[in-house]
């Protein structure tokens, strides 16, 4: 089976690479703007596409005629997307566009990731079910980036996170846990959110959902997050608890203490139980998590 991902430098993609290059059973054609960024060169073939641009998108499609496509790739940073939307609109839907016209001449099933983003967090934990309604531009584009799926004519997935959460090879992005760990080390009070609920999601579980999604070609909405419907505040105890750091220097504080150019929904979390069933995805929980991450900084500090 012939898999394209893109955004393959990205924290989702380098997962991805990592799971399905070891699959002898999957040629694995990694993607993504500008060089290959990824440590390792066995198991896959990389090419460059900028899925803004819809001929190079269709042209790497048409020739490497994939099975399917996981579509990974997106702008994510909520407070950019809303001060630029241009951007965001052109990365987060008219790439998607593009996507879907090469998944649509070549035949190939498309697993779109998607995000909690798409529900104004009055109503969560969400199912597969339930209506978006976003409150940030962002959550917008991605909003419509699923409705381009679903009306499209193609065999597709959409593969809904909340929160991901891990460690890219380059440590080029943080996370709630490396930020929590480094601050209680350093001796800073951090104030962290009690008001807004989450299901934090490790890379390497959505990268193995997506996996799920794409190997068995399975057709619909799919909720692949985390476990546990949990707060950020309840997300930086744990992590204290497990390095064993100072805990009273974690400040419980509701969401308008911070000052974000766009709106946060304030309770979303998923419910799992379709991707569970269909799919057999059965994630890790958070401390689990916390414990392969710092597996994971052990091994680069060694």
């Amino acid at each position: 089976m012939r898999i394209l991902i893109t955004g393959a430098n990205g924290l989702l993609g380098q997962k991805l690479v990592d799971l399905l290059a070891k699959d002898a059973n999957i040629d694995l054609v990694a993607t993504a703007r500008g060089e290959n960024r990824l440590p390792y060169s066995e198991g896959y073939s990389y090419r460059s596409m900028d899925i803004t641009d819809r001929q190079q998108v269709l042209d790497v499609i048409g020739e490497v005629r994939p099975d399917a496509v996981i579509h990974g790739a997106a702008m994510t940073d909520v407070d950019k997307c809303e001060l630029d939307k241009d951007a965001c609109w052109l990365q987060n839907v008219t790439a998607v566009e593009h996507i879907v016209e090469g998944c649509r001449q070549t035949g190939a099933f498309l697993c779109h990731v998607s995000t909690d983003f798409i529900f104004d967090g009055e109503e969560g934990p969400y199912d597969e079910q339930a209506e978006g309604n976003p409150i940030s531009f962002y959550g917008w584009s991605k909003y419509a980036a699923e409705k381009v799926v679903i009306n499209s004519s193609l065999r597709w997935a959409i593969a809904r996170t909340v929160l991901v959460y891990g460690i890219a090879h380059d440590m080029s992005r943080s996370n709630i846990i490396l930020w929590v760990k480094k601050s209680l080390e350093d001796g800073k009070k951090i104030n962290v959110v009690t008001d807004q609920f989450r299901s934090p999601t490790l890379a390497e579980d959505l990268a193995t959902g997506c996996a799920l999604i794409a190997t068995k070609q399975a057709e619909g909405v799919f909720n692949i997050s985390g476990k546990e419907v949990i707060t950020p505040y309840e997300m930086a105890i744990q992590t204290a608890d497990f390095f064993n750091l100072d805990k009273s220097l974690i400040a419980q504080a509701d969401g308008s203490t911070f000052k974000q150019t766009a709106r946060r929904p304030s309770r979303t979390g998923f419910i799992i139980d379709k991707a569970r069933t269909v799919l057999d995805y059965n994630p890790h929980s958070f401390s689990e998590g916390i414990a392969i991450l710092a597996d994971q900084i052990s091994q680069r500090v060694v």
